[in-house]
């Protein structure tokens, strides 16, 4: 039997987030795996460098067009989106968000550079944040704070994806580091896109890691006692980032390099035996931010 779509999607991906699925229960693995799905395809759509900027653009207002009508009850043309609808209906996922997160997408066929942290942060929010604020409906929690602790957690783990890839991002033109902050810093942009290290650069890394170390305290603090258990899988990607930004400064930043640092099954196996265990014994700390 030929499995669907959006799960055939998600079983190509090596993806940290695909691998947090592991820890869900069937029915809320399947609705996790179609909202995946669908925000992978947006992204693809977005990174086709080969596809002119404007045919892009043209093809995420059908994506934007075709999820709203899974989100209002009509009949969606893309098998993902058909996929999604059940899922829509069931947690009351709203289409503002689905747009929000089309809009951060939209953000990188015009966008390499930023200015500030804020201008940053808002993107990281668009397509990070917003994933989690879908995700937690999905999950199930009882208290409003959990939302608080979804953008939080998005902007920690976008700016470890940021900071982690500046080499691969550099070789494609693009550099999501702050402007004001390689000011600072007295970095060029253009030894970020020829790979030059420096202790200047040194500098600028840390300084994004603190950025993303205070997001991580913050989701840390927010998260309720009482929606713990329920956010299991995300706290499963908090750990795996965390361990992830913990590699990059042990080892002085290798970022500048074309290929990501990644860690290795053997870790990510750990991070997983380890927060589920801390979910089944009902340890309260989550398992970063520290």
């Amino acid at each position: 039997m030929t499995p669907p779509v959006s799960e055939q999607i998600t079983q190509r991906s090596s993806s940290n987030l695909a691998l947090a699925f592991i820890m869900l229960p069937k029915p809320k693995r399947a609705a996790m795996s179609a909202l995946y799905a669908f925000c992978r395809e947006v992204d693809d759509v977005a990174d086709e460098e080969s596809v002119p900027v404007d045919q892009r653009r043209a093809q995420l207002a059908e994506w934007r067009a075709d999820i709203r009508r899974a989100c209002e009850g009509g009949q969606p043309q893309f098998p993902v989106n058909r996929e999604l609808q059940p899922f829509i209906v069931a947690h009351h996922l709203p289409f503002a968000l689905f747009d929000d997160l089309i809009r951060g997408v939209e953000m990188d066929l015009d966008v390499t550079r930023y200015e500030t942290w804020e201008d940053l942060e808002q993107y990281c929010y668009r397509v990070a944040s917003v994933v989690g604020l879908l995700s937690i409906e999905i999950f199930g929690y009882t208290h409003p704070g959990c939302r608080d602790y979804a953008v939080h957690l998005g902007k920690a783990l976008q700016l470890t994806n940021i900071l982690r890839d500046v080499g691969n991002d550099a070789a494609r033109g693009r550099i999501y580091l702050p402007q004001v902050e390689l000011r600072y810093h007295q970095v060029t942009e253009q030894e970020i896109l020829d790979g030059i290290s420096s202790s200047r650069f040194l500098q600028l890394a840390q300084a994004t890691a603190s950025r993303a170390r205070h997001h991580y305290v913050a989701a840390r603090a927010a998260l309720p006692t009482a929606d713990r258990k329920a956010m299991v899988a995300a706290e499963l990607m908090g750990a795996v980032y965390w361990r992830l930004l913990r590699k990059l400064e042990e080892n002085a930043f290798p970022v500048l390099a074309p290929t990501p640092t990644k860690l290795h099954k053997l870790q990510k196996l750990a991070l997983i035996l380890r927060t589920w265990y801390r979910s089944a014994t009902g340890a309260l700390a989550p398992n970063y931010g520290v």
